[in-house]
């Protein structure tokens, strides 16, 4: 089976979003080639998703996992059932409550490949439960000064390894294994 990592393009202060959850600062920073190469590397690595879910569970523009570029399974963690949506070619499924079954979900279905952990919530439960392998970072150069931390109130420490950096244009690439 694959990983299962984090992935998040991060403010350098530590944000994946601002305030009111809005994101559109991250389409402020212009890559080049290199920028480009890792983060369809990562992209091509992903066969499922596990997010959270939206109020409504329903699946709007602008809420689909990498803009739908990626047609592998998505499981929303939600507080009540729901039926699972299928647009686009991608099918959402809703967890009720149990993040493990989620991530072990998505696992099967990812087969080979990895699992891709979006939203500072989910990241954190997993890291806490033990489920995360590695934490892939795009850290772009911005102070948001508030906002949706990555990992705020994570309560607990966890030790990291290097397994690559890279810094092109306006952003670094960060890439750490879960030390055990």
């Amino acid at each position: 089976m694959g990983t299962v990592f984090i992935h998040a393009t991060v403010t350098l202060d530590g944000f994946i979003a601002d305030s009111n959850g809005g994101v559109d600062w991250m389409f402020d920073f212009e890559g080049v080639d290199e920028d480009a190469e890792i983060i369809n590397k990562v992209i091509e690595e992903i066969g499922a998703i596990v997010g959270g879910a939206n109020k409504t569970q329903t699946i709007e523009e602008g809420e689909v996992p990498y803009g739908g570029m990626i047609k592998a399974p998505v499981y929303l963690m939600t507080h009540e059932a729901h039926e699972p949506i299928e647009k686009d070619g991608i099918t959402y499924s809703f967890v009720v409550d149990d993040i493990a079954q989620a991530v072990e979900a998505a696992r099967v279905d990812a087969g080979d490949k990895s699992v891709s952990l979006l939203g500072g919530s989910i990241s954190r439960q997993c890291l806490k439960l033990g489920l995360v392998d590695e934490i892939q970072l795009h850290v772009v150069p911005l102070l948001l000064g508030d906002g949706i931390s990555l990992f705020g109130g994570l309560g607990e420490r966890i030790t990291l390894e290097r397994i690559q950096t890279a810094a092109y244009a306006d952003g670094t690439h960060m890439r750490y294994r879960v030390v055990r």
